[in-house]
This record gives structure tokens, sequence and C-alpha cells, in this order.
């Protein structure tokens, strides 16, 4: 819901840093693989609830898939790169509240539910990204993406939100937990009702040439 926001106040900052990694000759997959393995350090120390190392690696994490985004820009997008930025993603995602429910195990039936709920926003937003290129339907509502974007109450930018706060208030986490999962299955049934809407109607007819 605030990605788009989001992207219009950082973007400007992330376009100058991977101005500079670009002539430094640094890829946008090895930023995205970088960025992977910081995020699974973060999930290390979340399983050791060493929160403020967490919430550090989560940050740095989070900057690198705006990099390796930009940098793709610059440098010219590619199939890989797209499917590793959004699997690495989804697999950060669930990770990261694996080994929060690894440090705190009695939390563990609130963090299986937000894992439950991040497979409902996952697998209707990537359904539709499969059915959107068949289509020949697309979008730059998020900037220039290798997949179609299906907007949602819970995008990328309230994920990060939330990982944020149960690093400060690990205390706070069952709450937090069903409470975002809460919006994330209200996110996956207003996708759901959409896309059956907007199947209904033909695909987009090509533009004419000439």
């Amino acid at each position: 819901m605030l990605d788009g926001r989001m992207r219009r106040m950082i973007d400007p900052i992330v376009d100058r840093l991977a101005g500079l990694l670009s002539r430094l000759g640094c890829s946008a997959n090895a930023v995205t693989l970088i960025g992977f393995g910081i995020g699974i350090l973060a999930g290390i120390a979340l399983a050791y609830r060493a929160y403020e190392l967490a919430l550090a690696a989560i940050l740095l994490n989070r900057v690198a898939d705006g990099l390796d985004g930009a940098l793709a820009r610059r440098l010219g997008p590619t199939d890989l790169g797209a499917y590793l930025d959004i699997v690495l993603d989804f697999l950060i995602y669930s990770g990261l509240i694996f080994g929060f429910a690894v440090g705190q195990p009695e939390s563990a039936l609130a963090a299986a539910f937000l894992i439950f709920s991040f497979v409902g926003t996952g697998s209707s937003f990537l359904a539709f990204a499969i059915l959107a290129a068949k289509r020949g339907e697309s979008t730059t509502s998020r900037g220039k993406k290798g997949i179609y974007y299906l907007s949602g109450l819970a995008e990328g930018t309230e994920t990060i939100a939330v990982l944020v706060l149960i690093c400060l208030r690990p205390d706070w986490f069952v709450p937090i937990a069903y409470t975002f999962g809460g919006i994330c299955w209200l996110t996956t049934l207003l996708r759901i009702l959409e896309v059956a809407q907007r199947l209904r109607l033909p695909p987009p007819q090509p533009e004419s040439v000439g």
C-alpha cells in the first residue's frame, strides 16, 4: 500500500548509490546475492535473540534489495535477476520469522501463522504475474519491474515496518504476528476478488504499428 510513496522518496538516493556501484563494476545479481547473505545473518541473529544486530542486518538487506533494482535499470535488466530478486525476497521474509521462532519457541504458533499468511500474499501476487505476462499486461506503478506487481494492503514497506518493530519490541511479537497476518489474509482476499474481476475482461490488444 505504501510502496509507491516510499519509492518516490528513496529512489533518488538509491539511484546515486547505484551509479557509484556501476562505476566500480558491481553487477545487480552480485548485490542481490550479497543482500541475501546479509538477510540470512539477520535470521541467525534473531535465532540468538541478538535483536539489535538483526535489525542492522535487515536494514542492510533492504538497502541491497533497492540497489539491485536500481543497478539493473542502469546496466540492463535480466530475467535471471528478476527471478533471483523475487525468490530470495520471499525466502528472507519467511526465514526471518522462522529465525524469530527459533529464538522464542513459545511464539512458534504465531510465527507459523504469519509464515502461512506470507504464502497467501506471495501466491496471490506471483500467480497473477504469470497470467499478466500471458495476457500481455504490464504496469509501472512500482517502477519498471521484471514481473507484474499487483498492489495490496500488505506490501514490502509494511512488511519491513513489521520486521523492524519486532526487532525493537520482540515482546510484542505475538500480537504483531496475528495482526499483520490478518492484514496479509485481507490482502490475499482482495487480490483474489480483483483478479477474478480482471480475468473476466479480455486481455489488452497490442498496439498497431504503422
